[in-house]
């Protein structure tokens, strides 16, 4: 049996507001925007290099905006990655090392909190480091 976790709901209050927050400060590809029935837009926006998008819009979820937290984007190299995304004008927080890995923090602008976590590249053939 193959499950593959490929789109993760986030729920915000302004669709709009939202939108150009993952695209314009985070960077993340639209995939879609469409109104698939009368009051239930969905956008689909995949970050680079990704194969999980997330998916916000209007009619899909009970979860209040601003509820979700912890998502995590995974990058091989947080200062690299967090100068990019600060000049995007994103909110990230200073990296903390957390026993050898670096994390980062910002919330959307509904408060929807994520963390950004630098994971070194994999040997070839092998498992992630630890």
């Amino acid at each position: 049996m193959e499950l593959r976790l490929e789109v993760v709901q986030v729920p915000v209050s302004d669709v709009d507001r939202a939108k150009a927050f993952y695209i314009d400060a985070l960077g993340f590809v639209l995939d879609h925007d469409a109104e698939h029935i009368p009051g239930m837009r969905v956008v689909q926006l995949t970050p680079s290099g990704s194969s999980c998008s997330i998916v916000i819009g209007t009619g899909m979820t009970s979860m209040a905006p601003g509820s979700l937290e912890g998502l995590q984007l995974v990058v091989p190299d947080m200062a690299a990655a967090r100068s990019e995304l600060v000049g995007r004008g994103a909110p990230i927080s200073e990296p903390q090392d957390l026993g050898g890995f670096l994390f980062a923090y910002f919330a959307d602008p509904d408060g929807n909190r994520w963390v950004l976590q630098e994971i070194p590249p994999r040997e070839a053939g092998g498992p992630a480091q630890s």
